[in-house]
């Protein structure tokens, strides 16, 4: 025998598994598997890490077997949690391949309910052990006769007291017994009696019904005017009928009260839900609930995502254009672009809805790569507001006011009739700006290169982007002149002041995330709205958000310009799908719609295409503007923003990179230059920008750039694919 063998006979070789950790971290760690554990691949399994415990994933890769077994550490359990289905590993690996992040940084958003991890905790009952030698009373007696069936009950089933209880148990009467788990979700109803469809819902729900049955990955663009993207709910219905999970994704699902009605109205019960809003039990059970197959139907945010379905089969992105679905921290990507992997990972269909598609989408449409599907007209016989431009420099606001008087006289009409008014200004608190009128001093956050927002009712102005908050000062701190601060234009909370003065019997209510913070709170704010206890209702971009109230006949748009300035490429673009979304909140039942635009450029292409009704004109100047030049969705961008909280090596670092910037043909590197938001959260920044044609790949060439130049420490860099904010 020879010392090579004789040394595999004596030293068993482990059987090794690579294990991925949800650590800002691309490597994989090999691990023994101790005899008796069984981990396949997408099992979790905890582990040894330094001098702490860690959890992590097996993966479906080969362990590294140059890797001396006495180096091996042991895996020390295997998690009772359901594996991590292959599909979802796929996406973790692309979207970490796709936006440049560790793909550990990407698992830990699939593992963001580690409590669910751990085996379900049993829930304590009792049940009768059919000795019947002790003395029995008539309380005794009436629990007995309530666990003659044999099953196992609540305690508090047993109309009886613990005292009592204790005194049987120790008479050997009854016994402690593990309880049946409830199941937290009821499942859907896809025969439930729903709304009757128009004969154009009904000729679009059947082609979905046959892509749904094909079961296979196809994208399909439902487009429609604002009021009909319910009818993809009997695509829901189909795949429920196939015995399969469908994820539904909303842009605001903490805001979405009335579509979870809608939703119960039309399967008898209510979704499982995911957001940030959710309590950790909550969300401990809906992630094994998922993983377990249980929850028929998902409703969630972006993070949903990376939720375990084992048997997946549809993916519906609703308001498939909302800036929203793009996550700016962490790992930066666009759930809707993300939506479209996960369904192809999973072969399955997907659904983008939108009365207003962003234009990647309907260039996707015009390649072939996905199917559009028209719904032209409203459900019920409802017909589109009409709107109307006011041009401010004819017809000012009076000095000091912000409501022209066309739009005054407009809401004293709609309410004298009875009907319902909403006041729309993408801007929340009482003024944007505070400055001295004695020395100009500007109130500005210290951490960000943005001006301090005056919320007035909490006396405290505020910085929207870190959430730096302070008392409204009696004095400027600059010059020290008493009473000298003032406000500089209008937010919500101004426009409500306004109107409490012209419209002192209305009933108002302010709708912003600062009044309606979460889904308690914009329930009960539709509710009033719907009954009628309110009769003006004043709201930044939420009430935008697929609000249904058959009442509210006239909307005014206070600064319809609000969103065109600042070079930002999709301005435009964002500005037509906002202002028409909140224009589709008019008229949405038999009375008529009337919508007001306030704008400094009724002439701006923006203004003429809301007015016009002119969605199709609008999108076909856009395109024409940007294929020229290879802006998306003709081509490709990438964002480098570089911050540190020194200025010089911020400044460093992005001269350093801007000097390696790839030298490619059909690649333009725009930049270095300083951030429009130029210091955020105490970081300086500055960013540089790729822009590329469609048919070049940017990730290796991003690899290629930021491995030329070494950083340091102090100094990060944020790969952003396809951004949507310039800030």
């Amino acid at each position: 025998m020879t010392p090579a063998v004789a040394k595999l006979i004596d030293v068993a070789e482990p059987l090794r598994v690579s294990v991925l950790l949800p650590l800002p971290l691309s490597s994989f760690y090999d691990y023994a598997l101790p005899e008796g554990f069984a981990a396949p691949a997408g099992s979790f399994v905890e582990v040894p890490l330094g001098d702490r415990q860690a959890i992590g994933v097996v993966w479906d890769r080969e362990p590294d077997s140059n890797l001396h077994p006495a180096r091996l550490k042991a895996v020390r359990a295997v998690l009772p949690a359901p594996p991590m289905p292959a599909a979802l590993r796929r996406f973790i690996e692309w979207v970490a391949a796709y936006t440049l992040s560790p793909a550990g940084a990407v698992l830990r958003m699939a593992m963001s309910a580690p409590a669910a991890l751990e085996a379900p905790a049993l829930r304590a009952g009792w049940r009768a052990t059919g000795q019947a030698n002790a003395r029995l009373t008539p309380e005794r007696a009436k629990v007995l006769a309530t666990l003659a069936d044999g099953a196992a009950h609540a305690p508090e089933n047993l109309a009886a007291s613990a005292a009592v209880l204790r005194g049987m148990a120790r008479a050997g009467l009854i016994e402690p017994a593990a309880l049946p788990s409830i199941p937290r979700f009821q499942r859907p109803d896809p025969d439930h009696p729903g709304p009757t469809l128009s004969t154009s819902q009904q000729t679009v729900t059947q082609q979905l019904h046959e892509t749904i049955t094909n079961c296979q990955f196809a994208v399909t663009l439902l487009c429609g005017v604002t009021g009909s993207g319910e009818v993809y709910l009997d695509a829901v219905a189909d795949c429920l009928r196939q015995g399969r999970q469908a994820l539904v994704l909303l842009p605001e699902i903490a805001l979405s009260s009335q579509w979870l009605d809608r939703f119960a109205a039309r399967f008898g019960t209510a979704p499982a839900l995911w957001h940030s809003e959710l309590s950790p039990a909550t969300r401990r059970d809906t992630w094994r609930a998922v993983a377990q197959g249980v929850a028929p139907v998902l409703v969630g945010a972006r993070s949903a995502l990376f939720l375990p379905f084992p048997d997946l089969g549809l993916v519906v992105v609703d308001e498939e254009h909302e800036s929203a679905f793009k996550q700016e921290d962490g790992v930066v990507y666009h759930a809707r672009d993300m939506a479209v992997v996960r369904a192809r990972m999973s072969n399955v269909p997907c659904v983008l809805v939108s009365a207003t598609p962003s234009l990647e989408t309907l260039a996707n449409v015009e390649a072939g790569r996905y199917r559009a599907l028209d719904l032209p007209t409203r459900h019920g016989g409802a017909s589109l507001p009409d709107v109307a431009l006011l041009d401010l420099r004819r017809n000012p606001p009076e000095r000091g006011r912000f409501l022209a008087p066309p739009l005054i006289t407009a809401i004293r009409e709609t309410l004298a009739r009875g009907e319902q008014a909403m006041l729309f200004l993408n801007r929340r608190g009482y003024a944007p700006l505070t400055l001295c009128r004695g020395c100009g001093h500007r109130m500005q956050c210290p951490n960000c290169t943005a001006w301090l927002v005056e919320h007035r009712a909490q006396r405290r102005l505020q910085c929207h982007h870190c959430g730096h908050a302070e008392p409204t000062p009696p004095k400027c701190p600059q010059c020290g002149a008493e009473h000298s601060l003032v406000p500089i234009g209008p937010g919500v909370e101004r426009v409500q002041e306004e109107a409490a003065l012209l419209f002192p019997e209305a009933r108002r209510l302010v709708m912003a995330s600062d009044t309606i913070p979460g889904p308690a709170a914009a329930a009960e704010a539709a509710r009033r709205i719907e009954e009628r206890e309110v009769d003006l209702v004043i709201g930044t971009q939420i009430v935008a958000k697929g609000w249904h109230f058959p009442g509210l006949t006239l909307v005014g748009v206070v600064d319809a310009d609000i969103g065109l300035s600042g070079g930002d490429l999709r301005a435009s673009e964002r500005t037509v799908q906002l202002l028409h979304q909140v224009a589709g909140r008019a008229g949405r039942a038999e009375a008529p719609g009337r919508v007001l635009l306030q704008t400094w450029s009724p002439e701006h292409p923006v203004m003429q295409a809301l007015a016009a009704n002119d969605l199709d004109g609008f999108v076909a100047a856009e395109k024409a503007s940007r294929a020229p030049d290879h802006w998306p969705p003709y081509g490709r961008l990438a964002a480098l923003i570089i911050s540190s909280e020194d200025a010089v090596a911020a400044a460093r670092a992005a001269r350093d990179l801007g000097l390696r910037a790839p030298d490619v043909a059909g690649v333009t590197v725009l930049g270095p230059a300083p951030a429009p938001m130029s210091m955020l959260r105490g970081r300086h920044r500055h960013r540089l920008l790729l822009k590329a044609e469609r048919g070049i790949a940017v990730q290796p060439l991003l690899r290629e750039w930021l491995a030329r130049v070494s950083l340091p420490n102090d100094v990060r860099v944020q790969v952003d694919i396809d951004p949507v904010s310039f800030l």
